[in-house]
């Protein structure tokens, strides 16, 4: 016959598993990748809606700049349209809520658990520093042409929906993302360079569906 305290203490041992494996998954989840599926049309024909991806989030972890190419995943700024009267083209950044008002819990949820939180998944086209310029349909780094051999033929590079950063120099800390699906994305365009520590991870593998399975470029 199992005793009473037999019974507690393997009630515990279950409870202890659980909770190690749930707080593991979390950090596998927060600093190594997870899977997530794509939402937004912005970056069709290379990515499209509802195909499911792995996310590497190891450079995150580790405070790396992604590469010029890399497409990402990041929070979506709190204004996704900056009028121009309200842009500074000397600091074009994008604006994001004030998380110093959320409590401690608040934090956890939205950046670990990402419970309420939207993300854009885009494509890294200028990095800190450099100077970036959209001009009768391309794009120029540097006052070099960006060859974009990724984006579907025919495909013009414009000022969408009347976007003002379209000739400004990246600052340092933050990089300038565009969609693939250029006259349908919402990007730093419109809402300016992204914070570096408002990535969430770099599109390495498409899982789903399988007959377009493997890497992402």
């Amino acid at each position: 016959m199992i005793k009473l305290n037999d019974r507690a203490k393997d009630i515990l041992e279950w409870i202890y598993c659980i909770v190690i494996a749930i707080i593991l998954a979390l950090l596998v989840r927060y600093y190594i990748g997870t899977p997530t599926i794509v939402k937004q049309p912005s970056m069709f024909p290379t990515l499209k809606e509802d195909q499911r991806l792995i996310l590497n989030r190891l450079e995150r972890t580790l405070k790396k700049t992604p590469n010029r190419g890399d497409i990402v995943t990041f929070e979506a700024p709190e204004e996704f349209y900056i009028a121009p009267s309200e842009a500074d083209l000397e600091n074009p950044v994008a604006i994001y809520k004030d998380q110093s008002k959320m409590n401690w819990f608040e934090r956890f949820t939205y950046n670990v658990l990402e419970i309420g939180k939207t993300s854009y998944i885009k494509r890294v086209i200028g990095l800190p520093g450099e100077h970036v310029k959209i001009e009768d349909g391309y794009v120029y780094i540097n006052g070099e042409k960006l060859e974009e051999d990724y984006l579907q033929e025919g495909v013009i590079t414009d000022s969408v929906g009347g976007g003002v950063f379209t000739d400004i120099t990246v600052p340092e800390g933050y990089i300038f993302v565009l969609g693939d699906n250029r006259s349908k994305s919402t990007d730093s365009r419109r809402f300016g360079c992204v914070p570096l520590n408002k990535l969430e991870g770099k599109v390495v593998l498409r899982f789903w569906p399988l007959n377009v399975f493997g890497k992402v470029e």
